[in-house]
């Protein structure tokens, strides 16, 4: 048996191929959207894909299925439950899937999503009774369980959620035995979950002893620990899961549209129809120069998660990117379902070079300076841009807290004849939301050059 995770860090999203060499057959298991690495890894083992399996409809990604569908001519399993405008099997309790050495079991573990499933691994070769592996999608993450508030747009009661994730969770999964190994469909940074671990595999045994939620408790108790402080869901989210459920056009339809080389007039004229520039430089390159009304969402950080919270998915997308990166940023924008991208700016920022009138830039403070600023008679207003949280944890005194997700519906609260000094942790939320306020007309602006952790290592004070 051949088993491989992959595991895509910007959406900390972990997938799998499951492979028997002697039929020459392979499953895989929750594939992102573009499917090179595990057609790579079937190449390289002699597989064919056969078979491709959804855990649930994912909120935070589209799933790869039609691609690998499409590419591979593999059918699609879904849960019982589940609904969808293309062909797939259905799988209820106990229903098998085995090839060679290899059967895939499913349970079927409604509770993160009504459709939800695991997926039980045994190698015949080794063990006819007890299974190797479980894939328990986002039902069972390492150190936490799947949030079970996302299907609330959907109409489905977090509460009525939560119990049935409380029930599968005792009597499907942890009644599996100590040794079987977990393999879920996300790790640390994903908001499916609060609380998730670094770790990208664990054992029964262990989440059994070690995670807070498979602790004895009431149901009641369980209902009230998962459903408390979970973080807000980006506006995607439900977009996401809606279209999982779609038959849509495939990621590589979507490139080969996105992946037009435009000039600056075409850009400009454009922009005058509504169309969103999307600058995908790191924030430092930003701050030196940039076009003016363009927004501001590093490749380096949570670019796909910050860029399906802040553009319209209703417009046009045009990219700006280094050279050779924007084929990464249609990709990633596609992992989400954004496909809108209908070009690049032919030769990027450098085009902007012989017309000054169309660039700006923002300032960027050092932590001494704006500390000079605050005890001035005129002092900025000081915008924190991180989430509630991070506020109440520890901030400068006399901020205020506008978190990024909710800047746009917020601006009147902010003062556009005094100067506004913006900063979150480290200076990658804080170019977001300079460059909404920049499109916005706020024009005196500075960012606070390496967040509040460059504020406490100068030792500058905070509140706590």
């Amino acid at each position: 048996m051949i088993l491989e995770q992959y595991y895509l860090n910007c959406l900390a999203h972990a997938s799998y191929l499951v492979g028997d060499k002697e039929t020459s057959t392979a499953a895989v298991v929750d594939p992102q959207r573009d499917v090179e690495r595990y057609l790579e890894t079937a190449r390289r083992e002699g597989l064919q894909i056969r078979h491709i399996f959804l855990s649930h409809f994912h909120a935070d990604f589209v799933a790869g299925h039609l691609e690998l569908r499409d590419r591979t001519g593999a059918k699609i399993y879904l849960g019982a439950r589940a609904r969808a405008e293309y062909a797939f099997i259905p799988m209820k309790d106990g229903d098998i899937l085995e090839f060679g050495k290899v059967r895939l079991e499913v349970l079927e573990t409604p509770g993160h999503t009504p459709e939800s499933i695991s997926i039980l691994v045994y190698d015949l070769q080794q063990n006819l009774r007890d299974p190797h592996a479980v894939f328990t999608g986002d039902t069972l993450f390492i150190g936490d369980v799947g949030r079970p508030d996302l299907r609330a747009s959907l109409g489905w009661s977090p509460t009525e959620l939560a119990c049935m994730l409380y029930a599968s969770l005792r009597t499907k999964l942890l009644a599996l035995p100590d040794s079987t190994l977990v393999y879920p469909a996300h790790g640390a940074g994903s908001l499916c979950g609060r609380n998730i671990s670094t770790k990208t595999v664990s054992t029964i045994g262990d989440q059994r002893r070690t995670n807070y939620a498979l602790q004895p408790m009431s149901e009641d108790e369980f209902v009230r620990l998962v459903l408390a402080d979970q973080p807000e869901a980006p506006p995607y989210f439900t977009y996401d899961a809606v279209l999982n459920t779609k038959e849509r056009p495939t990621l590589e339809d979507t490139l080969e549209r996105a992946l037009n080389p435009l000039s600056l007039e075409v850009v400009i004229d454009m922009m005058d129809g509504g169309a969103q520039v999307l600058d995908v430089r790191e924030p430092d390159e930003f701050a030196k120069a940039h076009l003016v009304g363009s927004i501001n969402i590093g490749l380096g950080g949570q670019y796909a998660t910050w860029a399906g919270t802040v553009l319209n998915r209703e417009k046009p997308i045009v990219l700006i990117a280094e050279p050779g990166r924007q084929v990464e940023a249609a990709t990633r924008l596609g992992r989400i379902g954004f496909d809108q991208v209908a070009g690049y700016l032919r030769e990027g920022i450098q085009t902007l070079e012989t017309r000054p009138d169309l660039v700006d830039g923002t300032e960027r403070a050092a932590p001494a300076i704006l500390a000079e600023e605050l005890a001035s008679a005129t002092p900025p207003v000081v915008l924190d841009v991180r989430s509630l949280k991070e506020w109440q944890s520890r901030r400068i005194e006399g901020s205020i807290n506008i978190p990024l997700n909710h800047l746009r519906e917020r601006l009147q609260e902010l003062p556009k004849k005094r100067k506004i000094l913006i900063h979150c942790a480290g200076g990658y939320r804080s170019s977001i939301a300079a460059s909404i306020l920049q499109q916005n007309g706020f024009e005196d602006l500075a960012e606070l050059s390496g967040g509040i952790a460059a504020w406490e290592a100068a030792k500058l004070p905070v509140r706590t």
